[in-house]
């Protein structure tokens, strides 16, 4: 297939290739055969071999089995980053059945649309969440299994796991048609949905991260440490757990992101491999003790689940001398599609170029049927083997999404001539002001270059006058001081009159998902709220204007 990127491909990296028929259990199974002894999976003071993690899931699979679990069941799966996940992850999967995934942090109204939604009957979590599953009357409903480590609870994981056997069934996985999971999206512009990954959409990306870095690092078999920091809930760090344990390499986590205690992990175990998001990024770089030295571990430092501002790319190579690798994915591709090369040409504030077997271009917003050139802002639109199977239930946001095998993903973007995309802002997250359309990203890259930024998000709010104008909070480094007007006038000269946010908001911290994806329309909800309470029953227009 001749693609503009063909060209500029990483050396001894094959475009399009042949992927491996594989379900997610063969990754755990195919890696214990080979490695028993390699450490699997650090957390804390535990600590399991591939052949201890392998027997773990197994004794827990053959309890579950007995107790009438079979393939294709749903199992809801409510942990933080922890060993009794990544048991609980590989068990179920060696039945066939589906996680569901949910964050912990959920509340019974969440937790309720999704195991309904689902139709998930088991449960694995923690005892405090057992009370959300009460309040909501769902408790009875569902088989829970608590996985606190006390094992002093009644189900407890590990008296399951203590009560197993090695009597398995034959389970046959089709990998390309059975679906290995249920993954939420946020449900930011409604109700969420879940998208349906299945087996080899997970596998298939994680064989092309592979295949794609591997050659040109140098990684190792067996040989490699992965500090697995964001959420397994998340389809970024289960993606992440599910290449560690291809490739055989040891799986360091922690359940919460505490810069302190990350710093520690660094420097005790010198994990090798670090896919993180922007606000860990953020937080090392804004630790006074951490050092190059400390970070020269890093063979591969990634950034997904959110755009990473170009400035912190080039503060952490000037501090560090490490590179970030940029790239794109979301929950519906399992989850990633483009990626910067790690050899050849590394363009940064790009997303890359696509991954092997994936197809990529850009269309226009209007009908999504015409292919813009290079250089012209569209939809980035993308199709291969990590595409979902469709939404949970849901065929007519299957149709919206999925149209002629292209996945539409909301994401405006364009592509220069040799084959590189790059990411411009959300459809929906566009801000048009007197007709002009502005991306919150072009006006962030701006505010990030004044050194006393630690934090930005830009969003547009509605205006009277304008129809949207631009608003911008701000979260400054410990000791500095600004004014709005400083703000202003540091943007006035670098961006087009219209983009110059017209009010500027200090913060001592910024709404953020559990991955540390910034929460713009929190920030236009509180801005309206609080318009309206200024204006509450003084018969003014809510519309926001300056």
């Amino acid at each position: 297939m001749n693609k503009p990127w063909t060209p500029f491909y990483p050396k001894n990296v094959p475009y399009e290739t042949e992927i491996p028929l594989l379900s997610l259990y063969d990754l755990l199974k195919n890696s214990t055969e080979r490695y028993p002894d390699q450490k699997a999976v650090i957390d804390g003071d535990q600590i399991l071999t591939y052949s201890e993690l392998k027997n773990a899931s197994d004794l827990l699979a053959s309890s579950l089995y007995r107790q009438g679990f079979r393939k294709g069941d749903r199992i809801a799966l409510m942990l933080p980053n922890c060993i009794e996940y990544i048991i609980s992850f590989y068990a179920i999967h060696r039945l066939g059945g589906i996680v569901v995934q949910i964050n912990p942090m959920y509340e019974s109204s969440e937790l309720d649309y999704i195991l309904r939604d689902s139709e998930a009957v088991w449960f694995i979590g923690h005892a405090k969440q057992k009370k959300k599953l009460e309040n909501n009357g769902m408790s009875h409903q569902l088989t829970i299994i608590l996985a606190d480590r006390n094992r002093e609870e009644e189900d407890s994981l590990y008296d399951w796991i203590e009560k197993g056997t090695h009597e398995l069934p034959e389970v046959h996985i089709q990998p390309e048609k059975d679906l290995a999971l249920l993954q939420y999206t946020g449900g930011t512009t409604g109700r969420s949905k879940g998208v349906m990954l299945t087996h080899f959409n997970i596998t298939s990306n994680v064989y092309q991260d592979r295949l794609y870095t591997a050659e040109a690092l140098q990684l190792r078999d067996s040989g490699e440490g992965l500090l697995g920091l964001s959420p397994l809930f998340h389809v970024f760090g289960m993606s992440r757990l599910n290449s560690a344990i291809f490739s055989a390499a040891t799986y360091i986590t922690i359940e919460k992101f505490e810069i302190n205690k990350v710093v520690d992990l660094i420097r005790k175990y010198r994990p090798t491999i670090f896919p993180g998001v922007p606000t860990m990024y953020i937080s090392l770089l804004n630790q006074p003790d951490l050092t190059a030295d400390d970070l020269s571990c890093f063979k591969y430092c990634s950034c997904g689940s959110a755009p990473l501002p170009v400035e912190i790319i080039n503060q952490f190579k000037r501090k560090f001398n490490i590179p970030i690798f940029e790239g794109f994915g979301m929950s519906e591709t399992a989850p990633t599609t483009h990626r910067n090369p790690v050899s050849g040409k590394r363009k940064v504030g790009s997303i890359g170029v696509p991954y092997p077997n994936t197809d990529a271009k850009i269309v226009d917003i209007e009908t999504g049927t015409r292919e813009m050139p290079p250089g012209e802002t569209g939809e980035l639109v993308v199709k291969g083997p990590q595409i979902m199977k469709g939404y949970w239930k849901n065929p007519e946001e299957t149709s919206v999404a999925l149209r002629d095998g292209w996945l539409y993903t909301g994401d405006i973007a364009t592509m220069d001539e040799e084959g590189y995309f790059f990411i411009v802002g959300r459809k929906k997250e566009m801000i048009i002001a007197s007709g002009f359309n502005i991306y919150p990203v072009e006006v962030e890259d701006v505010l990030y270059q004044h050194p006393g930024i630690e934090e930005a998000c830009v969003y547009g709010v509605p205006d009277s006058y304008s129809g949207e104008s631009v608003r911008a909070a701000i979260v400054l480094k410990k000791g500095m001081h600004i004014t709005e007007d400083e703000m202003i006038a540091w943007c006035t000269g670098k961006l087009a009159k219209y983009k110059v946010p017209r009010a500027i908001e200090f913060k001592e911290q910024l709404p953020k998902s559990t991955v540390g994806k910034i929460l713009k329309r929190v920030l236009v909800e509180e801005e309206i709220e609080r318009h309206k309470a200024i204006h509450e029953g003084s018969g003014d227009s809510l519309l926001l204007e300056k």
